[in-house]
C-alpha cells in the first residue's frame, strides 16, 4: 500500500496557511512537523509500505495544483495533520480527496478531529485518530492493508450507518526511546530557517511529552493538546503523565542530524527545563556538535547552574511564557509564577548571554484593562530581553478558561482565531476590538524600537538569514 501525508494548500481564502506544530496562529516562518513525521517513521519501521509526504504550504501551491496531484496520485490512504485553526481548510481538502479519489481513505489526527471528531467525519471512508496517534495510525494501516475490520481500532473514530462510533480510549506511549527518528527524509530539499537563531539548515526536535502545569488558558503545542484533550476526556478530567526522551535517545539524534549537515535546533518541548541533570545531560551532547539550538522553558526552572550551562552550550534563546507582569493576573491563571520570578529568571539568563524571548498573553483573565497591558509592555521593555511576543488569549475548548469564557457570555460560540492577529473575548474591562488594537500597537512599539533593531542586525549569520528574518517580521506585523 501508499500512505501519504498531505499539507493541504490554502483553500478557506486565508492570507496564511495555519502553523500545525504549535496550532493556534498562522504561519510566520515555516518548520517541519516533527509530530506527523514520527508517525510517518514508525510506518516505515514497523511495515512494508510505501510513505510519502505531500507538502503544499511549502511548495506555494494552489487549488489547482492541489487538484492536480490527487488526480495523479494513487495513494490508497492520505493522513492530515489538522489543528483547530485548519479544520475547515482540511474539510475542503477532505472532499476534494473524496471527489479525485473514490477508492482512497483518509486519516485525520492531531487536536482539531480529537475535539471535533463528528465535524470531521463526513464519510464513511473516513478515519478520525484520537490523541496521541503513532500506534493508532499503525494499527489502522496494517488492519486495512490486511483486510482486517478497521472500524474498530482502539484509539479511532469512525461513521458506521452514518453515526459515529467512538472507539476505545488507547493508553499513552510510555517508553520515548522506543519512537524512531522523524523521517525528514521525507521531506528532504525543504530548508527551514528560525528567525531567532539566524543559522540554517534548521529542524526541530521534541525530548518530552506534556506539562504537568495547570495554567487555564494554556494550549500546548499540537501533539501535547491531543494527548490532554483525549486523556481528560477519559480519565476524568487527569492531566496526561510526563513522558521523556532518555539524553542517549537525545543524544543520538542530534549525532545523526549534525552528520546531516544541520546547524540549528528548536526544541519543540512544552517545557524543556525540568533538572540540572538532564540540562546538563543535553547542554553537553549540543555543545559536542557545535550546534544553536533553543527551547522552551518555565522562569521558576531558571536557575544559576542551569542559565550558565544554557549560555555555554549554544542556547540562543530561551521562549518564557510570562503572559503578564501583574500578580493578580498571574494568580487568577494559575500560572504558579509572580513578577518577582520574572525579573530572577530573566536576569540570570541575560548574566550567562542567554537571549530571553518573553510571551506575553493578552486578556488571559477578566481582570486584564489597558492599564495592565501598558502596564506589562512597560516592564518588558524596561528588561532589555531580546525578543517580546504580543498574543491574544483564544478560549479554547478543552480548557479551563473555554469553560469559564462560556458560563459568563465572554463569547457567544468558539470559533479559531489566529492568536497574534485576532480576538474573540470581549472581557469586562476589555473588548475584542480593543485587545486587538492593543496588540498591533505593542508590536509596532516593541518591533520597530531601536533596541529591538539594534540587537538583532549584528547576529545575522547570513544576508539570506536576515532576509527570512525580515520576512517573518513583516508577516507578524502585517499579515
Amino acid at each position: 500500500m501508499k500512505i501519504t501525508f498531505l499539507v493541504p494548500p490554502v483553500l478557506d481564502g486565508s492570507r496564511q496557511p495555519a502553523e500545525r506544530t504549535a496550532g493556534c496562529t498562522r504561519v510566520v516562518y515555516l518548520a517541519p512537523n516533527i509530530y506527523e513525521l514520527t508517525v510517518a517513521a514508525v510506518l516505515e519501521r514497523d511495515t512494508a509500505h510505501t510513505v510519502c509526504y505531500h507538502d503544499s504550504v511549502y511548495n506555494n501551491g494552489s487549488r489547482e495544483e492541489f487538484i492536480a496531484f490527487l488526480a495523479g496520485d494513487d495513494s490508497d490512504i492520505y493522513c492530515i495533520w489538522t489543528v483547530n485553526l485548519s479544520i475547515e481548510n482540511d474539510l475542503m481538502a477532505l472532499a476534494m480527496i473524496h471527489e479525485a479519489r473514490s477508492d482512497a481513505r483518509v486519516i485525520m489526527m492531531g487536536p482539531g478531529p480529537t475535539y471535533f471528531t463528528d465535524k470531521c467525519l463526513i464519510d464513511e471512508r473516513d478515519i478520525v485518530v484520537r490523541g496521541e496517534p503513532e500506534a493508532t495510525v499503525l494499527d489502522v494501516v496494517n488492519a486495512i492493508a490486511a483486510g482486517d475490520d478497521w472500524k474498530h481500532v482502539t484509539g479511532t473514530s469512525v461513521l458506521i450507518d452514518g453515526k459515529t462510533v467512538n472507539n476505545g480510549f488507547r493508553p499513552l506511549i510510555t517508553d520515548l526511546d522506543a519512537l524512531p527518528m522523524p523521517a525528514r527524509h521525507l521531506i528532504k530539499g525543504q530548508e527551514y530557517h528560525n528567525p531567532k537563531l539566524k543559522r540554517s539548515p534548521y529542524t526541530t526536535m521534541v525530548t518530552s511529552r506534556n506539562c504537568p502545569y495547570h495554567c487555564i488558558y494554556c494550549v500546548p503545542s499540537s501533539l501535547t493538546f491531543a494527548r490532554e484533550i483525549e486523556n481528560r476526556k477519559h480519565t476524568g478530567g487527569r492531566k496526561p503523565r510526563i513522558s521523556f526522551r532518555s539524553v542517549e535517545s537525545v543524544a543520538a539524534e542530534v549525532e545523526s542530524l549534525a552528520a546531516e549537515g544541520y546547524r540549528a535546533i528548536g526544541f519543540m518541548d512544552d517545557n524543556f527545563i525540568w533538572d540540572e541533570q538532564r540540562t546538563r545531560g543535553i547542554c553537553e551532547v549540543m555543545k559536542r556538535h557545535g550546534i544553536v539550538w533553543g527551547c522552551q522553558a518555565r522562569v521558576d526552572a531558571i536557575t544559576e547552574p542551569i542559565a550558565r550551562l544554557l549560555g555555554e552550550s549554544g542556547c540562543l534563546y530561551v521562549d518564557l511564557g510570562v503572559e503578564s507582569f501583574d500578580d493578580r493576573i498571574l494568580e487568577y491563571v494559575k500560572k504558579g509564577i509572580t513578577v518577582a520570578d520574572i525579573y530572577r529568571a530573566v536576569n540570570l539568563l541575560k548574566q550567562y548571554k542567554v537571549p530571553v524571548k518573553l510571551n506575553i498573553l493578552i486578556g488571559c483573565s477578566p481582570l486584564e484593562t489597558r492599564d495592565t497591558v501598558k502596564h506589562t509592555l512597560a516592564e518588558a521593555k524596561k528588561l532589555k530581553v531580546d525578543q517580546v511576543m504580543f498574543n491574544i488569549v483564544s478560549p479554547f475548548p478543552g480548557t479551563e478558561y473555554y469553560d469559564q469564557a462560556i458560563a459568563n457570555g465572554w463569547i457567544d460560540r468558539y470559533v479559531p482565531t489566529d492568536v497574534q492577529r485576532e480576538s474573540i473575548l470581549n472581557l469586562p474591562h476589555l473588548s475584542s476590538k480593543e485587545m486587538e488594537q492593543l496588540l498591533f500597537r505593542n508590536n509596532v512599539s516593541y518591533f520597530l524600537s531601536w533596541h529591538f533593531i539594534s540587537t538583532q542586525l549584528g547576529r545575522f549569520s547570513s544576508w539570506s538569514e536576515f532576509k527570512y528574518a525580515f520576512k517573518a517580521l513583516k508577516v507578524k506585523l502585517f499579515g
